[in-house]
């Protein structure tokens, strides 16, 4: 619910926006460039943040979870000779 609610507001946000730039007037006192950039370096920030977090065993519960699966295909592994 909170996704769909956070999809509608950034949607009329994005659509206001837009209806001011045509009517001529601009709403952020940013260039197109800088606009860019700023969400381009804010991307990449979420995207290594996100790329680390998901390659690594961070909490107790993941660490405990990876031991397991090493374990479950230990065994798999002696089966098949």
């Amino acid at each position: 619910m909170k996704q769909a609610i956070v999809r509608l507001v950034v949607l009329a946000v994005l659509l206001l926006n837009q209806i001011l730039i045509t009517l001529g007037w601009n709403p952020l006192p940013f260039s197109e460039e800088q606009i860019y950039e700023g969400v381009s370096s804010v991307a990449v920030v979420i995207m290594a943040i996100y790329s680390w977090w998901k390659n690594n065993n961070i909490t107790k519960e993941a660490q405990q979870a990876h031991k397991h699966m090493l374990a479950l295909k230990s065994k798999k592994g002696n089966r098949r000779g």
